[in-house]
């Protein structure tokens, strides 16, 4: 039997894959909204928060749930949903157009397979390391506990799907690998190399999306991003200072 196409579905799966792919809440549920109104709802009910979304088409009407367990960083999906949105609003998208575009953005993988993105740590641990002071004989060093680390988190986490726990292990990495190359005369700075090789795990998306959520009024959002960044951060500092308790 053919799927019957809703508008609840397509505001939801539009909401879904914004949340999933690292959008703040406030454009997750403005874009539902736009949705929603664009296909004659007059006053649509959405509400976000980093871990489920609600909607309905009107207030005391059924309310449609949806729970979001696993985020990631994809701005690149974001973008494809907000041309859908706007398609939508121009009026160029018929209901089951929107679901079938929608559809197809959620099963697209990753922009960037995990190989590219363990390169571009690299380079940016490697350049970070520069931008705080360092010298060229800690770029290299950088270069490689800053894959080392990434490496690491991104294979913990497929292990253990505990992200606090993978950027742990990556933190621990990349604190053993600076120590271990400054320690054999491969770098000049531990600090400077360990600084530059953790900035790829740092929560930046997260500590932005906290502050936009609650200068937009979403309090709930904004704090519960701002306490998972605090928490990142703690997990990242707490595995280099794990490997400075024993050596």
């Amino acid at each position: 039997m053919k799927e019957q196409i809703t508008i609840e579905k397509v505001c939801m799966i539009a909401g879904k894959v914004m949340l999933v792919s690292g959008a703040e809440t406030h454009r997750v549920e403005d874009t539902m909204n736009r949705i929603a109104s664009a296909f004659g709802i007059q006053n649509p009910q959405s509400y976000a928060t980093p871990t489920g979304i609600n909607f309905s088409l009107d207030m005391a009407t059924t309310t449609n749930s949806l729970r979001i367990i696993k985020r990631s960083t994809d701005l690149h999906k974001i973008a494809e949903v907000n041309i859908v949105s706007r398609k939508i609003t121009a009026g160029g998208l018929t209901i089951n157009e929107a679901y079938a575009l929608l559809k197809e953005i959620e099963r697209e993988k990753l922009a960037y397979p995990p190989w590219v993105q363990i390169i571009a740590a690299a380079f940016a641990s490697g350049c970070f390391t520069m931008m705080f002071g360092g010298t060229w004989y800690d770029f290299l060093p950088t270069f490689i506990a800053g894959a080392l680390g990434f490496t690491g988190m991104l294979g913990f986490d497929r292990l253990v799907e505990i992200r606090f726990l993978a950027e742990f292990f990556g933190s621990f990495v990349v604190g053993l690998s600076a120590y271990l190359f400054v320690s054999n005369g491969f770098g000049h700075s531990l600090d400077m190399v360990i600084i530059g090789a953790v900035m790829p795990l740092v929560p930046g998306l997260h500590i932005t999306n906290a502050i936009r959520d609650l200068m937009s009024g979403h309090l709930v959002s904004g704090v519960s991003k701002g306490v998972e960044s605090v928490l990142t951060a703690f997990a990242i500092g707490g595995g280099v200072a794990l490997l400075f308790t024993f050596v």
